[in-house]
């Protein structure tokens, strides 16, 4: 390889090194010329990006210099405010219209009324979209992300790139047009801790994303991207038959059938107030998860899971290793005949809207898919290898609940009509705690809480009789100690 050294592999496995260790591989169809001595470079081949046909320009050096959003950015969030303007009070001032409110057309006076509040409005949103554009700026300075805002007031925030959560490409439908994405870094701490950089070119958004992702791991900002092996992809089909197959939205959908013949057969107008309010909920229910995880792929990668889904906003999220607190295999009574489930988790970081969104791991899979996928979010997991022993006769859960644990995690189950294995590594652990309502007081029972980050999984392992629960309490605090112990900080876990 020239007689240069090779760099070892970050990310283990054979290294695929840059064009400064070995001639690069001819993109494309490529016919070397007869002849041509062998380990010589490849001759230049006249191209639109450079010397050699299709090279990608040069990738961005984040950490040399300031950087600001594309240029885009401006113009864009001007038409946005142009648009708003245009449907709300731009209209209504461009249409006559009579005593009765009805509309006539449009006249001289209307055309001059609307150009004397259209002309300012549009040097404003000019103005607006400028000072957005601008009063953004950011860099990478060592392991940090440095975001400078404002342009009269300046205000900096550094936030250290060992501790971010979760790093997100999201493309709305208005943005892909333009060849844009947004890059939302999550960070622990609640509502307030996103940062989102709105909006950077869709390359250059990737390069920042993998040179964050190198430098969270405690890698060289210029480390090739980590490479992925694809593990699930949702089918359409389903997909959709996931989100019908459940009792709410089949009783929903009943619910509106009833209803409009009701209303059809006796003209009863008053079944409107209960079609429409069905009518939504088969919406949010269905449709709108449909176009939401359309396209949903699952893979896996030494950075961390990576999830792409999305039929109008597409998102291309990452989790880093160790990020996810607990996770959950959610199987509802008419998936089971399917073998189907679905993996909700709990990422620290995420809270509120973006908790919500951010909750499901895969949307529906075969069982056995998603024990495989808990096994590489918790390294030496296997979950149905667990013996779950059952909850005590004496309590309400009697017969459907379970708990057990091994070296690696705690796993509870319960539900009837629907079933949840709920799994927490004991490294991911906070607090382990014992809490006794009054009737468990009378039946000598108590419930164990395995406490992780506030998110949709909540381990808990109800109804144990007391002397039992103690001694949960007691093995599972020894066994988080001596998980985190040797796991250690999740930060910069590819420098350990």
């Amino acid at each position: 390889m020239n007689g240069l050294p090779q760099p070892p592999a970050p990310y283990g496995g054979p290294y695929r090194a840059p064009g400064a260790y070995g001639p690069p591989a001819p993109p494309g169809p490529y016919r070397v010329p007869p002849g041509y001595p062998a380990g010589r470079p490849y001759p230049p081949v006249p191209g639109p990006h450079g010397p050699f046909y299709g090279q990608a320009p040069p990738p961005v050096r984040f950490s040399e210099g300031v950087h600001r959003l594309h240029w885009a950015t401006g113009p864009l969030r001007t038409f946005v405010i142009l648009a708003v303007y245009f449907v709300l009070l731009g209209l209504p001032l461009l249409l006559a219209r009579d005593d009765d409110g009805v509309v006539l057309a449009i006249t001289p006076e209307t055309v001059a009324r609307f150009l004397v509040v259209t002309i300012p409005m549009t040097g404003i949103a000019v103005g607006v979209g400028l000072w957005t554009w601008l009063a953004l700026r950011f860099r990478v300075d060592g392991d940090d992300l440095v975001v400078e805002t404002g342009l009269l007031r300046k205000r900096t925030r550094r936030i250290p790139l060992s501790r971010v959560q979760a790093i997100d490409v999201v493309r709305p439908l208005v943005t892909r047009l333009f060849a844009l994405a947004e890059v939302r870094v999550e960070l622990a701490g609640g509502e307030q801790s996103e940062i989102a950089l709105r909006y950077l070119g869709r390359n250059t958004a990737q390069q920042l994303r993998a040179e964050l992702l190198a430098r969270a791991a405690g890698l060289p900002g210029h480390t090739p991207e980590a490479p992925e092996r694809p593990l699930w992809r949702v089918s359409g089909g389903a997909l959709f038959g996931s989100l019908v197959l459940r009792l709410p939205v089949l009783g929903t959908a009943l619910l509106l059938l009833v209803s409009l013949v009701l209303l059809l057969l006796y003209a009863e107008l008053g079944m409107l107030a209960v079609a429409i309010p069905a009518l939504l909920g088969l919406v949010r229910a269905v449709i709108a998860p449909l176009v939401m995880y359309s396209a949903f792929t699952v893979a896996t990668s030494p950075d961390g899971i990576r999830l792409r889904y999305g039929l109008l906003e597409t998102r291309m999220q990452t989790v880093p290793p160790g990020r996810v607190q607990a996770i959950s295999i959610v199987e509802p009574s008419l998936w089971r005949p399917f073998g189907w489930a679905r993996l909700d988790v709990t990422v620290a970081g995420y809270a509120g809207e973006r908790q919500a969104l951010s909750s499901v791991l895969v949307p529906v899979a075969p069982r056995q898919v998603a024990v495989h996928l808990v096994g590489q979010v918790f390294p030496g997991a296997n979950v149905d290898a667990i013996q779950l022993l059952p909850a005590s006769s004496k309590g309400l859960a009697s017969g459907t609940a379970g708990a057990g644990t091994d070296d690696h995690v705690f796993v509870t189950r319960h539900g009837l009509l629907c079933r949840r294995t709920d799994v927490i590594a004991h490294a991911r652990a906070q607090s382990v705690r014992l809490t006794v309502n009054p009737l468990q007081r009378l039946l000598g029972l108590a419930t164990v809480h395995i406490d992780a980050p506030p998110g949709p999984v909540r381990v808990a392992a109800a109804d144990r009789d007391l002397g039992e629960a103690r001694a949960i309490v007691e093995s599972t605090a020894r066994r988080a100690q001596a998980a985190r112990a040797v796991d250690g900080d999740p930060g910069r876990w590819a420098a350990r």
